[in-house]
C-alpha cells in the first residue's frame, strides 16, 4: 500500500513539473509571438489589408473566400471600429444609424467630451473630405474632438488639413496597433481575474 502511494506521489509530481515546464514554454512562445507582432511594421500591414478585405463590399472579393475567413460588409466596420475605440479608450460608443448619419459614423463619450467617428473600409488613401465632414459635425454638435478612421491610409494634403482641428487619423497600421492592445488588455483582465488559467 505504501509502495503504490509512493508511486502516485511521483507520478503526480512529475506531472506537475511537466505542466510548469509546458506553461512556461507556452508564455515564453506567446511573448515573443506578440513582441514581433508589436514590433513588426510588415505584419501590421498585413493585417490591415486582411481587415479591408473582412469588410470590403467589394465584388471581385466575394468570390473564392475559404469558409474560415470572417466576411463581412462596410457598416459592421463601423461598429467593429467603435468597439475598438471603447475598449482602448474607454467612455462609451454608439453607432449611428446607416442612413442618414451625415458623415458621422460612430459616437465616443468620454470624461472629457464628445467625440465623433467617420469610419472608411478602403484600399487607398483618404483625401480631407471626410475630416472636412467631420469637423463640420464636431462643430454642429459641439463636439471636442473627432477621428478618421480608415484600413489604407491618408495623403498629405489630408494630414495637413487635420492638423490643429483635434481629429485623430486612424489609419490601416495604427488601426491594428489600437486593437491588437485592446485585445492584450483584455488578456491582462483574465489574467488577474483567474490567475490559475494563465
Amino acid at each position: 500500500m505504501l509502495l503504490v502511494e509512493i508511486m502516485i506521489a511521483v507520478v503526480l509530481i512529475a506531472a506537475f513539473i511537466q505542466f510548469q515546464r509546458v506553461k512556461r514554454q507556452t508564455n515564453y512562445k506567446t511573448a515573443l509571438l506578440a513582441n514581433h507582432i508589436d514590433s513588426s511594421e510588415e505584419i501590421k500591414r498585413t493585417l490591415a489589408m486582411g481587415l479591408y478585405l473582412r469588410f470590403t463590399n467589394d465584388e471581385i472579393n466575394e468570390k473564392g473566400y475559404s469558409s474560415m475567413y470572417i466576411k463581412q460588409d462596410p457598416i459592421s466596420f463601423e461598429s467593429f471600429v467603435a468597439g475598438v475605440i471603447e475598449k482602448t479608450k474607454g467612455g462609451v460608443t454608439w453607432d449611428s444609424p446607416p442612413t442618414g448619419d451625415f458623415g458621422v459614423d460612430f459616437e465616443h463619450d468620454t470624461k472629457e467630451g464628445k467625440f465623433l467617428g467617420q469610419v472608411k473600409c478602403s484600399k487607398g488613401d483618404q483625401p480631407f473630405n471626410p475630416i472636412a465632414l467631420i469637423h463640420s459635425n464636431m462643430i454642429k454638435h459641439g463636439a471636442v474632438g473627432g477621428y478618421v478612421v480608415t484600413t489604407g491610409s491618408f495623403t498629405n494634403n489630408a494630414k495637413e488639413y487635420a492638423e490643429g482641428l483635434n481629429i485623430e487619423l486612424i489609419d490601416g497600421v495604427k488601426l491594428v496597433e489600437i486593437w491588437l492592445a485592446g485585445i492584450e488588455d483584455d488578456e491582462q483582465e483574465i489574467k488577474q481575474m483567474h490567475p490559475e488559467y494563465v
